[in-house]
């Protein structure tokens, strides 16, 4: 890995990495708020380099990380940071904010660097999650209503792929829902265009678990 450390720097990395795969394209514009140990000591391990070069799709054993900053403004990718203190957020932890050139936001995910590497991201546009990428995963935004759950699960299953975990969080019934689904191994291509047919299905990205 890049160094010098696992959770400020390689778990930044992965952080980034995981957030790219969730918003699922290049980004333009990105805004990283670090919090408390990461906001602290982020500047001396890396922790802005590596956040930036995962986002940019750098992986942990990726050279470049150290050079983030020169490779975002060769791609066009626009970047800030904001360090803060608060109490109630974990010590390493960011929120990453992707936005188009007019500033408007286009998804915020919130994620946090665990120890030797291994990360969490715990918020997606401010629903609870718990993808921490050591399973290929399914995530999904949609209309909340009955049977969805029911028609995902029986196309997973069609393909005989196992579902290790599964979390839906929902705000109000009957409005936006993110459902994530941990799987033993990654769907197939026929299977995910299967659940991007159904309806007032509005995001789905299906994602391989994190490289060691």
């Amino acid at each position: 890995m890049i160094g010098p450390s696992s959770s400020h720097t390689a778990g930044a990395i992965r952080i980034g990495l995981f957030a790219r795969k969730i918003f699922g394209k290049n980004p333009e514009k990105v805004l990283f708020r670090l919090y408390n140990s990461f906001a602290k000591t982020g500047l001396g391990h890396g922790t802005d380099k590596g956040l930036l070069g995962g986002v940019l799709g750098f992986n942990v054993d990726d050279s470049r990380i150290k050079n983030s900053f020169y490779y975002a403004r060769e791609q066009g990718v626009a970047y800030n940071f904001e360090y803060l203190a608060r109490d109630d957020r974990y010590p390493n932890s960011v929120d990453i904010i992707f936005m188009d050139t007019n500033n408007n936001v286009l998804m915020e995910i919130s994620g946090k660097s665990v120890g030797g590497g291994e990360v969490q991201i715990d918020k997606v546009d401010g629903f609870n999650t718990d993808i921490r990428g050591d399973y290929p995963v399914l995530i999904m935004v949609y209309k909340d209503q009955k049977g969805v759950i029911s028609n995902i699960s029986k196309l997973i299953q069609d393909q005989n792929v196992n579902i290790a975990t599964i979390n839906c969080e929902r705000k109000e019934k009957n409005q936006e829902a993110v459902l994530t689904i941990c799987l033993d191994s990654v769907l197939s291509i026929e299977t995910v265009e299967e659940i991007r047919k159904l309806p007032d299905m509005y995001m789905v990205r299906n994602i391989d678990k994190l490289e060691e």
